[in-house]
């Protein structure tokens, strides 16, 4: 039998799948406030500066700074402020460039080595080089080891997704895609929740960090992913992990014997490599429109989300609101991916057409403020859509990529977001050019994008593959849509069968 037969035989979403898969999207409450955590750490409460004070020292800063709120973050420990501003959002830029170098390095070795070492030694090296975080002596310490979380927790998220898909069947992913980002979007606002009663920062950081080791203790006995090992020729090892997860769901009569249509001892078992996204044409032309769908994703959500945060207001109150406010999102997801008529690809064009849309509005009316619909009103909104575009490509891109590629591509993709989210920050200063310009680029971006991504292919109901060679072969020709080919030298060389 094939995978997927293998899995309904199984079990697609047994018990034991669930198991797992709950710890793993539970790890993303432990993600999330890694991420969020310069948010609150980083606070800078209203100061007063004695009139003609020499700034120019640190002991210059420390006798004629007072701060007059009782705050604690980093700026009050170490007196950020005036010209060491720039240090808390260094911080908070070196987390998200670690995040990137992340997305790069762990993608590839994960296809590579397997799931289950880079996972959890990427969980291991993050939980530990988070409490450097909570007991940095001095600045420079806490921003190396933002930089070192970074990479861990852009590393270990993208193979934690990629587990959670991978251990259940096909008809399940878009169900836990979903769940995965949805818990993101709480963890937020518990973590708001968790400031907000914990105050000081090195606490608020040794608390947010003490979850991941108990993930890490309960990941330590999940097994490798069945769909790598399958992947890679290793035939038995992925008959004894489904095995294992039958007699788990209850099914113990259950034999499970895969076709074995590939020689392990092959060289080309040693895997395609991350190049393979270069050198494949399909995959190639693939790769281009979903980096910049994943980059449009998060300029769009991180400029809104930057615009709303300017409101005034209770900072906990904004944070917890700028995480909840995703959640209606993932239940429309679910709903238009799985239909007909929408699918994945219409769903993330629209979704993200609808998003700039939303930003092209704040240049044409008028905003009044105190009325209902203001520029924060537009920013939820705009949040809104880009965040079930957001859930959707992650489910997507996991289905248009072979197995023995997948993280490598979904590494690639992560990276431009990255870069999205780091370019983000500057776009506003496009105001000195024209008021509008700032989300007149937002706009733009999502709506080239969207358009753009309405020439990849559908993947709703279609086969998935395991590896590069599969994608020339019928079932898997069909899922191409004939305008990729566009982008091909030789036609003729990829005819789709009537």
């Amino acid at each position: 039998m094939d995978l997927e037969a293998a899995f309904q035989l199984v079990g697609e979403f047994g018990v034991h799948q669930k198991r797992m898969v709950t710890i793993l999207i539970l790890l993303q409450i432990y993600m999330a406030c890694q991420s969020m955590l310069i948010v609150l750490v980083g606070a800078i409460p209203n100061y007063h500066i004695e009139k003609g004070s020499d700034l120019t020292s640190e002991d210059g800063l420390i006798k004629h700074v007072t701060f007059t709120e009782d705050i604690s973050s980093i700026v009050t420990e170490w007196f950020l402020v005036k010209h060491h501003a720039y240090k808390v959002n260094l911080a908070g830029s070196l987390f998200f460039a670690g995040v990137l170098i992340g997305n790069v390095l762990f993608g590839p070795l994960s296809d590579k080595i397997g799931r289950k070492p880079v996972f959890l030694i990427g969980l291991f090296f993050e939980v530990l080089f988070g409490y450097v975080t909570a007991f940095a002596p001095s600045y420079e310490v806490f921003a190396v080891s933002r930089l070192l979380v970074g990479i861990m927790n852009g590393g270990m998220g993208l193979v934690c997704f990629v587990l959670t898909q991978e251990y259940v069947g096909k008809s399940y992913w878009a169900l836990t895609g979903t769940f995965t980002n949805m818990t993101f979007a709480v963890g937020i606002a518990l973590f708001a929740t968790l400031g907000y009663y914990v105050r000081p920062w090195r606490s608020l950081a040794t608390a947010a960090n003490s979850p991941g080791v108990l993930f890490f203790l309960l990941c330590v006995t999940f097994p490798e992913s069945p769909r790598w090992l399958y992947s890679q020729g290793l035939t038995e090892q992925a008959e004894q992990v489904l095995q294992d997860m039958a007699s788990r769901n209850g099914k113990n009569r259950v034999v499970v014997k895969l076709k074995r249509c590939m020689d392990p001892s092959g060289p080309a078992f040693t895997g395609p490599g991350v190049l393979a996204l270069v050198t494949h044409s399909m995959l190639r032309w693939r790769t281009v429109v979903l980096m910049y769908v994943w980059y449009a994703c998060s300029l769009v959500y991180y400029g809104l989300t930057m615009n709303g945060s300017e409101s005034t207001g209770n900072l906990y109150f904004r944070v917890a609101m700028f995480g909840l406010v995703e959640l209606p999102a993932y239940p429309l997801c679910m709903y238009f991916i799985n239909k007909q008529w929408a699918g994945r690809r219409k769903s993330v064009a629209s979704f993200l057409v609808f998003a700039g849309v939303s930003c092209l509005f704040t240049t044409w009316l008028p905003l009044h403020e105190g009325s209902w619909f203001d520029a924060t009103s537009l920013a939820l909104l705009g949040k809104l859509m880009v965040s079930a575009a957001f859930n959707i490509v992650y489910v997507y891109t996991s289905e248009l990529y072979p197995t023995v590629i997948r993280n490598a591509g979904l590494g690639i993709c992560s990276m431009s977001c990255r870069l999205g989210g780091i370019l983000a920050p500057f776009v506003p200063s496009l105001r000195g050019v024209h008021q509008s310009m700032p989300f007149m680029t937002f706009a733009l971006t999502g709506i080239s994008a969207g358009c753009l991504g309405l020439i990849l292919p559908e993947t709703l109901d279609r086969p998935i593959a395991e590896t590069l060679e599969e994608l020339q072969s019928p079932p898997y020709q069909r899922i191409l849509e004939k305008k990729v080919y566009l982008f091909e030298e030789d036609p003729s060389k990829h005819k789709v069968p009537e």
